[in-house]
């Protein structure tokens, strides 16, 4: 079963949808979440709880993170960090990055209008772009878009 994991941003303008892998974590390991624009005014950034990622900044409830780990994935997952649950997908965001969806919708849609009319150009373009914006991404530090 799949859930809709969303969180809000402390400032309130940004609504994240989030994955659980395997549903190995619950939604509550998701305490708060931070967007660029909020995160200056969030507490001092502590790396025990807390991920960065292109300045969005989410923070874990590790207690619970670690009992739901040592549950689901054996006695070593003790050691899980807040890295290891965002990288390997645990509980991370749905797209590569907040937002990915709504920002290439457009160049999407007119990658997929070629469909119709030649289906190599199609599958050609649409290979290329997506080659060239998961490089852009890897660039841009994403952390999602580093294991792609």
């Amino acid at each position: 079963m799949c859930l809709d994991i969303r969180k809000r941003c402390e400032c309130g303008q940004n609504n994240v949808q989030f994955h659980l892998r395997d549903n190995v974590m619950l939604p509550e390991v998701i305490v708060r979440l931070w967007c660029p624009s909020c995160s200056r005014e969030k507490a001092d950034f502590d790396r025990t709880t807390m991920l960065d990622d292109n300045g969005w900044t989410i923070e874990y409830d590790m207690i619970l993170a670690r009992m739901l780990a040592a549950q689901h994935l054996g006695a070593d997952a003790i050691e899980i960090e807040p890295e290891t649950i965002f990288i390997r997908g645990y509980a991370c965001w749905q797209e590569l990055y907040p937002g990915e969806q709504q920002d290439i919708k457009e160049e999407r849609e007119q990658i997929i209008g070629l469909l119709q009319d030649d289906q190599k150009k199609y599958l050609e373009t649409i290979q290329q772009w997506n080659i060239k914006r998961i490089e852009r991404l890897k660039a841009e530090g994403w952390r999602k878009a580093q294991g792609a």
